[in-house]
């Protein structure tokens, strides 16, 4: 609309009237996803990184009695076919080793020096890495930068035009950046969201208060296109406010960027869109007060140096669709600022996603459904050299259909000119390499056809996906293959994996391995593949989280593993539970257990699945059950010999001597020893109920 001071009239058109329709409802809760440590997809011949042992190779459950007892053992060969059969209760020393690529490592000996000498290395260069971190986070706090001033009226007006309800994620990191910009030290913050959880407009209204102070707006993107894309959807955010808006990329003109230059050094341009070649030397402002960086990670060294440079000095936001584990997110505040957006928009729709065999029938009747919705298609061809051949049978298919086709060797303005057509819905199929995988945002896209999708990774397959299911329309993605047979096992685990995660927020879960090593490395700013490789992906966060600690001057703490001895058989029989990779994940899951809410739960969900608990796994679970009072006591060991029970206390127990020397007295029978043991004659009462009493009579101390 516009403003006709003299005839005191002001023009409304539909969108300035149209009030949101988003209702304020409350949005569901996140299921939990899997942890990365889940056993569930465990097979023999899949590595194991033994925390004290290192890597070895899973060989199955073996069923094992000795001096009467019965149980059940996990496998694991290493160097020289040597064999470890680590007890089911024992499984929390053991993690699925996941490292980058296909490349598998050698296995560990089973006593031997390498696997220690290994850790202590990595442990060094994290060390190091962290270090730089905490060492970088103090200079920035003790550099003067500007405090912006509060939001005002004019700002809140941005915020009202915004057409939808902001997210719970989207909102608090809104506050935490305008308190880091409200601040007078240079902000260096990360989003780290999904593929379309608002990140964009959560950056946007940093760059509105940056103007509101008269400050200049550079907005850094790795590709053309997607400079392309942020400018218009820039440009339509910013359309009611007086705000000046210029993309500098190579689809424009030497005479047009040096007019842009111009303008931008006199201060006449707001925000500034484009690649590394707002970076380049002849670029001068004004007065920049805030850098927007997406995807940090696909710049060079180069210009991440100059990135580096700059932070110190303006504030700076890093846009990040790359998800990172919450642990590590924990670990790093305090020295890396950071914003999760992890909540999908309201009303959004997981993409329904299918696999299916090229075939020209199912291509003209999913492509004639999106049409006939409005609705426009990503066709997706993993090479350049079949896209012409591929346009002519889509033509021959569907006459009517206007189509486009993109790639990389495309001349810039030819390019440009089909992604603008695109954009504008005058196109109705863009025909295309993979590069349209980062960024590209057209809500009117809600189908996409991936061909001979087994020849993409995963993350690209799942950022791929990403480009549809903006709108609130339910999107599809169509994986087409030549045939099972024809496509290699690895290219079918990378597609199942795909089909089976589908829920919003997957990128943090997806077994996306790839996806989620790549954030580590994001966050430190260095390659880490070769270290992460070494010891997996676990072993790898778990150094890294404690190295911080370390160094922020946080207690770093020991969790006590009781070790349990007793003459018990507890173990889930091939009977109860026939599928072996089952029964390990049950075991897996057991041995995380940390409360006995928890581990209700649990027990509820077997009964549920199998049926009635059989004796020796009742006995499991009220082992796993004395194992969670034990930590909480701080008992390192559990045993019975010559009809005595021992319980040997950690010197961190939170029992004092005088109090043990108190229980004494009230138990004339027990005694305890100088290597800090409780021993307690057994005699024909139940081990588990006697255990039971003592530790409920332990528990009464602390």
């Amino acid at each position: 609309g516009f403003i006709l001071p003299e005839a005191r009239l002001v023009i409304l058109g539909e969108r300035d009237w149209q009030i949101r329709t988003e209702p304020l409802v409350e949005l569901p809760k996140k299921k939990e996803l899997l942890p990365v440590s889940s056993f569930e997809d465990l097979k023999p011949g899949n590595l194991l990184v033994h925390v004290q042992h290192g890597i070895g190779c899973y060989q199955g459950l073996k069923t094992v009695t000795s001096g009467g007892i019965t149980g059940e053992f996990l496998v694991i060969e290493y160097q020289d076919k040597d064999k470890l059969y680590l007890p089911i209760d024992r499984l929390h020393l053991v993690q699925k080793y996941k490292g980058i690529g296909d490349k598998l490592p050698s296995l560990d000996k089973l006593g031997g020096k390498t696997w220690g000498k290994t850790k202590q290395r990595v442990k060094k260069a994290i060390q190091k890495i962290a270090k730089e971190l905490v060492s970088l986070y103090a200079k920035r706090l003790a550099q003067p930068g500007y405090a912006f001033s509060p939001p005002d009226s004019m700002f809140n007006q941005f915020t009202d035009s915004f057409p939808y309800m902001e997210t719970p994620d989207q909102q608090r990191s809104i506050e935490e950046i305008l308190a880091d910009m409200s601040c007078p030290r240079p902000m260096d913050r990360l989003i780290c969201g999904d593929v379309g959880f608002g990140k964009t407009e959560v950056a946007m209204r940093a760059a509105f208060k940056a103007i509101l102070d008269a400050k200049q707006v550079a907005v850094l993107v790795p590709t053309t296109i997607l400079a392309e894309q942020h400018y218009l959807t820039f440009k339509q955010r910013f359309a009611q406010f007086p705000v000046n808006i210029a993309c500098l990329s190579r689809f424009r003109s030497l005479k047009e960027q040096k007019q842009i230059l111009e303008k931008l050094k006199k201060g006449e341009i707001d925000i500034i869109i484009g690649t590394h070649r707002i970076l380049q030397k002849d670029v001068v402002f004004k007065d920049l007060g805030l850098v927007i960086v997406d995807e940090e990670h696909r710049f060079g060294v180069k210009q991440k140096e100059y990135l580096k440079k700059l932070k110190t000095s303006v504030d700076v936001i890093t846009l990040s669709a790359t998800p990172i584990p919450r642990t590590l997110y924990l670990s790093l505040l305090g020295i890396r600022d950071l914003s999760l957006i992890e909540t999908p928009p309201s009303g959004r729709r997981p993409v329904k996603t299918y696999l299916a065999r090229f075939n020209p029938i199912l291509l003209k009747d999913v492509i004639s459904r999106e049409m006939l919705r409005g609705g426009q298609v990503f066709f997706v061809h993993p090479r350049v050299r079949g896209l012409s051949g591929m346009a002519r049978l889509l033509k021959r298919l569907l006459p009517q259909m206007q189509l486009g086709i993109a790639h990389g060797q495309m001349p810039e303005k030819q390019l440009e000119e089909t992604m603008l057509a695109f954009l504008r819905h005058e196109i109705d199929l863009l025909l295309c390499t993979s590069i349209i995988e980062s960024g590209l945002d057209i809500p009117n896209a809600n189908t996409i056809i991936i061909n001979r999708a087994d020849m993409f990774g995963l993350a690209q397959l799942y950022h791929l996906r990403g480009r549809v299911g903006r709108a609130k329309e339910q999107a599809y993605a169509y994986l087409l293959v030549p045939g099972e047979k024809l496509i290699t096992q690895e290219a079918q685990k990378r597609l199942r994996a795909l089909l089976e995660h589908t829920e919003l927020s997957s990128g943090y879960k997806l077994a996306l391995y790839d996806l989620k090593l790549r954030g580590a490395g994001n966050i430190l700013g260095i390659n880490q593949s070769g270290h992460i490789a070494a010891v997996g992906y676990e072993m790898y966060l778990e150094i890294l989280q404690r190295a911080i600690q370390e160094l922020k001057g946080e207690p770093v703490y020991e969790e006590i593993e009781p070790e349990i001895k007793i003459p018990i058989m507890a173990y889930i029989p091939q009977t109860y539970i026939s599928d072996q990779t089952q029964r390990v994940t049950f075991y897996k899951r057991l041995s995380q257990v940390r409360d006995l809410n928890e581990l209700q739960d649990l027990e509820t969900e077997m009964k549920d699945r199998y049926g009635k608990l059989p004796q020796v796994v009742e006995n499991l679970f009220q082992l796993i059950q004395i194992k969670i009072w034990c930590r909480r006591l701080a008992i390192k060991r559990l045993d019975t010999k010559d009809g005595l029970l021992r319980v040997y206390f950690h010197s961190k127990t939170p029992i004092s001597s005088e109090k043990i020397v108190n229980f004494l007295k009230t138990h004339p029978s027990y005694s305890f020893t100088a290597q800090n043991a409780l021993l307690i004659p057994l005699k024909k009462e139940h081990i588990f109920k006697k255990l039971e009493k003592t530790i409920q009579s332990l528990e009464e101390m602390i």
